[in-house]
């Protein structure tokens, strides 16, 4: 305990910090205790820190919010920095130093509350102390402790050190909702007066004394090799000062981003494609089609038996005289962020030293350490902030680039691909095929359900193919969230089918719900059609009365005028899911003229996610979300030939402009329950209350991505 209170002290004297107990449970495994997530200087000034990578979705206010609030500080003192890299700052839910499937606030929620409360209790504790008055006759307001009966009042920055010798209680209540100052409203991001001025930043961004750049040419083949080069064509320019050559790629180093992207333009590097990928997108397709027709792997949910599964849903094909069929299909997607991949690293002496715009810390600090032959502990991973994500910088291939260039050039460098590197270079969306096939029984009720699904694992890619494990005795990537989570469907069973895609596969924002929900919501108002009942009853009645999710339907329903009377030739879809914890319901409105341009006009969204700690940025990005969603599912795709991708650029990988954004109108339920995922869950239902609004319309089932494929042109 003496080393305990030692090292917070030595800590709490620099203004550095004021310790908050373990709130995450790897952090009672360190010998000394860690820094806490609060820093409290002498100026009452406070540091809130966040382990939530800076992706656009403004994470890092929410925790600054909920930890505000159990520490009663004053919000104007309030700033927000990265948490460092070290166990403490792991996400208690996912238990690594990572930021992926809406976790940054739902995944940590109790485990930062707690230990707000914890800094709050010990600061209590210490200002009676110094009064000599019981702890219970003490209270907190904005940032400082109050004496109730004299009125005495002392500043949480006078009694850091104090706070820092008293014992970390263990159980310490929570601040009841009633006094929160900040959760559940609209406070502005802290990070958005940096974006604004230009001072924040970016991996892009990152200056180290010294620091070279880097620019690089990947074999456009997956799997391929570099095996010849000569290098004096880019030596010969002016600027630069090394070519390095990599396993699978070149790069040239020079003292500028522009020279040594014109240099490397002048290499001609042979490739060795014996063990190169060739796969092609059309035959692919056809392979994934073929699949769904087979027997594939039996997906059996946590506390399901395959026998139980089996036999509910071979009762219910036994009952069945009539059977209603449909085959989706969803091709390759890139996650095509802004801020192309980038990463400036450090290496000398044994050690390194990275500046990355990643989402997966300890995964890049992982692999660089195994490229360099390092410990890991001698890799520090400084986050910057990231010109978007949506999975993309999970991976860690461009942070393992920047060290071995780093390495061999000698000095820091800067590695910033060009758009056509990351266009042709991602860990893509996979390509499926889902086939769904309704049972009904002599009553015409609906008696079975089966889903079968084809496409490859991406556990095969992603992080180097370090979770390949999870794939079986299913490919868990390919499922997600079963439609049986939210919907009461007799004899239901969900198979899988892995095809080798021959290309890098990843995590892309909503994952397995971007194709699944596609296919399933659109199955479900085929099934509604074939009961002769409207989409949204037809959904309702699949519902437990009076749950969360038929709650959403209630207030989707009035929000969005589903009933009420519309302009002429506008016409409604919808769609609802479940994921991370929160439920969500989409209506698409839109007009289709007799040209097959659609005009998209509004898009309604009602969502429970718990409770809201932010509702503008759950908002802002759902909001995101759906026009994420809209881009792909009008026109995203990428093609293979012979396992190089066709697109370079957004000339050739369209994205939504602002002309053909519709009105979005975003609704968050108050809600008391635990907080759920915002960041991801507007994908999912998009694409089909899209595809189901165009039906409403034309009278024509879409069951294919992209929408453009099928003549249709947004206007």
């Amino acid at each position: 305990m003496s080393n305990r209170r030692d090292f917070l002290k030595t800590l709490a004297a620099g203004g550095l910090l004021l310790a908050v107990g373990p709130a995450v449970a790897a952090a009672a495994e360190t010998p000394l205790p860690p820094p806490g997530w609060v820093r409290i200087a002498p100026d009452g000034s406070v540091t809130i820190l966040s382990n939530a990578s800076e992706i656009g979705q403004g994470t890092g206010t929410a925790i600054a919010q909920l930890l505000a609030d159990e520490m009663d500080l004053d919000w104007k003192t309030v700033r927000i920095e990265m948490a460092p890299l070290e166990k403490q700052f792991i996400n208690a839910g996912w238990g690594e130093y990572a930021t992926y499937g809406s976790g940054g606030v739902a995944r940590q929620f109790t485990q930062l509350r707690k230990a707000g409360a914890q800094a709050r209790a010990m600061l209590v504790s210490a200002a009676a102390a110094e009064w000599k008055v019981p702890s219970e006759e003490c209270d907190t307001q904005l940032g400082a402790v109050l004496h109730k009966p004299s009125g005495r009042k002392l500043p949480y920055a006078r009694l850091v050190q104090l706070a820092a010798a008293q014992q970390v209680p263990a159980d310490p209540p929570l601040m009841p909702k009633q006094r929160w100052r900040y959760m559940g409203k609209d406070v502005a991001r802290l990070d958005l007066p940096a974006k604004t001025d230009g001072s924040a930043v970016y991996g892009i961004d990152v200056k180290v004394p010294g620091m070279l750049h880097a620019a690089i040419m990947q074999c456009p083949h997956f799997g391929g090799k570099l095996a010849a080069l000569d290098p004096q064509p880019a030596l010969a320019k002016r600027g630069v000062k090394k070519v390095v050559r990599l396993p699978d790629a070149v790069a040239v180093v020079a003292d500028s981003y522009w020279r040594a992207q014109q240099a490397l333009n002048a290499l001609k590097p042979e490739w060795n494609l014996a063990a190169a990928s060739k796969h092609s997108s059309a035959p692919y397709r056809d392979l994934l089609r073929e699949a769904v027709q087979k027997e594939g792997d039996l997906v059996v949910p946590r506390n399901g038996k395959a026998e139980d599964i089996g036999a509910a849903h071979d009762a219910g094909v036994a009952r069945s005289i009539a059977w209603l069929e449909r085959t989706y299909s969803v091709p390759l997607l890139a996650h095509a962020t802004m801020e192309p991949m980038n990463g400036t690293a450090s290496v000398r002496d044994g050690k390194a030293e990275l500046w990355l715009p990643t989402q997966a810390q300890d995964t890049a600090r992982t692999y660089v350490s195994q490229a360099l032959g390092i410990a890991p502990e001698a890799v520090t991973i400084r986050t910057t902030l990231s010109g978007g994500g949506f999975g993309r910088r999970i991976e860690a291939d461009f942070a393992v680039q920047a060290a071995l260039i780093a390495k061999e050039a000698g000095v820091p460098v800067k590695l910033l691909w060009s758009r056509e590197e990351d266009m042709r270079h991602g860990y893509h969306r996979p390509a499926a095929v889902l086939r769904l096939r309704a049972g009904f029984d002599a009553a015409g009720a609906l008696a079975a359900v089966r889903m079968d699904s084809a496409s490859d694992t991406l556990f095969n890619y992603s992080r180097f193919g370090a979770d390949r494990q999870y794939a079986r005795p299913f490919d868990r990537s390919a499922v997600g969230v079963l439609m049986t989570r939210h919907y009461g469907l007799p004899g239901f069973a969900h198979r899988t089918n892995t095809i080798d895609a021959g290309v890098p596969l990843g995590y892309w924002r909503s994952v397995a719900a971007s194709q699944n929900v596609f296919a399933t919501e659109s199955f479900v108002d085929d099934l509604a059609l074939r009961a002769k009942e409207d989409p949204l009853d037809y959904r309702r009645s699949l519902m437990k009365a009076g749950s969360r999710e038929s709650a959403v339907l209630d207030q989707l329903e009035a929000r969005s005028g589903w009933r009420g009377d519309r302009l002429p030739g506008r016409h409604c879809g919808m769609a609802f899911t479940w994921a991370n914890g929160t439920y969500i319901g989409q209506v698409v409105e839109l007009s289709v003229d007799a040209e097959s341009r659609v005009r998209l006009h509004r898009v309604t969204t009602v969502l429970d996610c718990g409770i809201a700690v932010n509702p503008r940025n759950i908002r802002g990005q759902v909001e995101g979300g759906i026009i994420f969603a809209l881009s792909a599912a009008f026109y995203g795709e990428i093609t293979v030939r012979d396992g190089a991708v066709e697109q370079s650029n957004f000339s050739d990988y369209k994205l939504l402009s602002l002309a053909e954004t519709p009105q979005i109108d975003v609704v968050v339920i108050d809600s008391n329950e635990a907080p759920g995922g915002v960041g991801e869950e507007a994908v999912g239902p998009l694409a089909p209350a899209l595809a189901n609004a165009l039906f409403a319309a034309t009278g024509r089932r879409y069951t294919d991505l992209p929408l453009i494929k099928a003549g249709l042109r947004l206007q």
